[in-house]
């Protein structure tokens, strides 16, 4: 049984007569298996004694893309639909995806269909077009929690300070939540609904270059999408890189990451999924386990909560007024070097250890979380204004991460400018905004990270 919490009414109406199917606009979830939206449609269609209709609506190929999206994000999501489409075959679900608007196809489908329901995206795109669905659709809507372990406003209903004030919130409720439920079979198998779509996934690389989308940032081979490959490596990562994690994370050059937050990103895995592989691993310790599931749970879902109740999130203005205030009185201090976006993409910096950062993300669309925060860290130090070094850095993350443009995206780029943290000790160009200094790079070995990015890179030019 799903968690009546995870469930919102958008449209209180009775199921329409004459529906000829369930639909589920999937937008948020990109998975088949582990998604509560999806298992809510199915119930519901067996109640009605009505097949299952899965629609999606894709962006960027005869109409507006999604904002900062290339064909690096297109490939990993269109890898991971073309696995969601085959599973639903199989389980007797139809599945339908379409270029254009994402209302507008829903609205298509949902002309037929006795009950629309929906999963939750937390950024302003997936609410505008949840927004404009609702407000035009004729039949049922039910909204359905899945990106989150504990749903946000079960959590809190405010907008949290820092980790340390959501966390309890989280941990009183969490083991309710941390529940396998059994995945409800269909009763009524989808035969010939009359659909089609017109998006080809059966070679995902090729449909992600036809795309009218910035193709000048490309797949990568470190990062490949769908439910398969995740579960692929979360088991290799519980397997082998977890005993130790709470020790070794924050060393840049081993092997002590799972790589979730992309599968994360696209909701092709369901952080429940994740959380409960953690927990049952007998590879790794209890530190191990509390410090994974920190990050999974307490600080994910605090990016969450950040982007929900602060509708500027992807602003400059989304950061304290502490911090501001202390930017804006060292704004005319001298920047011991000064770069331009260009020269940062390219790596063209006088920092090595941070022109390898740059070189992993370019080119592996990936880059360890410590390595995250001595990057951006530095983009404030050598940027004309926080203003710009904000816009930068953002729009940097958001162009070659795989999982760019998600709440934690946001969330960790205002954090570099004092969001969720609090003042420090006064420094040039910083005030007191936290500082990371060269003394970073001396708490891991920063030149086999270095070597470790040049066998990365070798291998994605291969």
């Amino acid at each position: 049984m799903i968690e009546a919490t995870r469930i919102k009414m958008l449209r209180d109406e009775p199921p329409r007569e004459g529906g000829r199917y369930v639909h589920y606009w999937m937008q948020q979830a990109m998975r088949a298996e582990g998604n509560p939206a999806l298992d809510y449609a199915i119930e519901t269609a067996n109640a009605l004694a009505l097949p299952v209709l899965v629609s999606f609506g894709l962006t960027g190929g005869r109409g507006p893309n999604y904002p900062d999206a290339n064909a690096r994000h297109y490939a990993f999501l269109l890898q991971g639909l073309a696995e969601v489409g085959a599973t639903l075959a199989s389980r007797g679900i139809g599945f339908v995806i379409r270029y254009g608007a994402p209302p507008d196809v829903t609205l298509e489908f949902a002309e037929h269909a006795a009950v629309l329901v929906c999963d939750r995206g937390y950024l302003r795109p997936q609410r505008t077009w949840q927004a404009s669905v609702r407000d035009r659709v004729g039949c049922r809507m039910v909204e359905v929690e899945t990106d989150a372990v504990v749903p946000v406003e079960t959590v809190s209903t405010k907008h949290e300070f820092a980790a340390r004030t959501i966390r309890p919130k989280i941990m009183r409720l969490v083991e309710d939540y941390l529940v396998d439920h059994p995945q409800p079979k269909v009763k009524v198998r989808a035969g010939d609904l009359g659909t089609t779509s017109d998006v080809d996934l059966s070679d995902p690389l090729r449909t992600a270059r036809e795309q009218k989308v910035d193709q000048s940032v490309g797949p990568v081979r470190r990062l490949q999408g769908g439910l398969a490959n995740a579960r692929s490596r979360l088991k290799r990562f519980l397997g082998s890189g977890f005993d130790g994690y709470a020790e070794n994370r924050s060393e840049p050059h081993r092997a002590t990451v799972s790589h979730m937050s992309p599968y994360l990103h696209f909701g092709q895995i369901s952080p429940v999924e994740i959380a409960l592989a953690a927990r049952a691993a007998k590879s790794a310790g209890q530190d191990d386990r509390a410090s994974y599931l920190e990050e999974l749970v307490v600080r994910r879902e605090l990016s969450q909560n950040h982007c929900w109740f602060e509708p500027r999130y992807d602003s400059y203005e989304s950061i304290p007024d502490w911090a501001k205030k202390t930017l804006d009185e060292k704004r005319g201090d001298a920047r011991p070097y000064a770069y331009t976006r260009d020269q940062l993409e390219a790596g063209e910096t006088h920092d090595r250890y941070w022109n390898a950062a740059m070189q992993e993300m370019r080119d592996t669309g990936y880059m360890h979380n410590r390595l995250r925060m001595y990057w951006g860290k530095k983009i404030i130090e050598w940027t004309p204004s926080p203003e710009e070094a904000f816009a930068t850095a953002l729009a940097i993350n958001n162009r070659y991460f795989v999982d760019g443009r998600d709440a934690n995206s946001f969330t960790n780029v205002a954090w570099l400018f004092g969001l969720h943290d609090r003042p420090w000790f006064r420094r040039p160009v910083f005030g007191t905004v936290r500082y990371l200094g060269d003394n970073t790079l001396r708490k891991f070995d920063a030149d086999a990270y270095v070597r470790s990015v040049e066998e990365l890179s070798a291998a994605e030019r291969a």
